[in-house]
This record gives structure tokens, sequence and C-alpha cells, in this order.
């Protein structure tokens, strides 16, 4: 589809190598850390690429993407809103302390950012 060596061909070489980095470290995630760890780094990840600090995010879709049941899910975003690191409203997520939310999150969200900046910001 795209020839070697021309600009096109190493966007999505450098895509894939920030994919293949993300996929590997959410893996490792899931199985090591804390729900409310991962939840933070799930909500920065949506928070970089929306480049909103209001976003749409139903909390069934969340829970599935983190492999959880709702139910479990409900009272971490309840506790992170009491920390004042969110506000979630019927379907809407504000981010309202970015930095919080970093300091809560695992590593695996620094990681990762770490290779996107490296690889597609470049």
């Amino acid at each position: 589809i795209t020839k070697p060596g021309s600009l096109l061909h190493s966007i999505l070489l450098r895509f894939a190598a920030v994919f293949m980095a993300q996929v590997s470290q959410s893996a490792g995630c899931n199985r090591l850390h804390r729900i409310e760890k991962r939840y933070c780094r799930w909500l920065l990840m949506t928070h970089d690429r929306v480049r909103s600090d209001q976003f749409e995010l139903k909390q069934d879709f969340a829970a599935g993407m983190l492999g959880v049941r709702r139910m479990t899910l409900t009272p971490v975003a309840q506790k992170l809103q009491h920390a004042g690191l969110i506000r979630y409203s019927r379907g809407r997520i504000t981010i309202l302390d970015r930095r919080g939310l970093e300091a809560a999150a695992c590593e695996c969200y620094q990681r990762v950012r770490a290779v996107y900046d490296l690889m597609l910001r470049s």
C-alpha cells in the first residue's frame, strides 16, 4: 500500500510501534494494577486524545474497557470525584485536576506516553 521509505510508511510504522507498546503495557497493567490506578490511566489517555477537559464516557463502556463490572467502577469514579480529580455526571466526565490524576495513575501511563512522545511527536 505504501512504498518503503515514504513519509506515510514511516508514520504507519511509528504508529504501529506505539500501538504495540500500548497494548503490551495495558495487558500487564490489567493484570497487576488496581482498578483505581487503571481507571486514572484510562481517563488520562482519553483526555490526551480528545484534547478537551470534558468528554462523554459512559460507565458501562469504561467498565468494559477495563474488564470490570459497572458496579466495580462506580465507587472508583465517586472516589475520584470526592478527591476533586474529576466531575462525573450523566455520562460526562470533566477532568478537574490533571496533575492529581497523573499522581493517582499507575506508572503505565507515563511509560506509554513517553513512547508516544518519542515516536509520534518527532
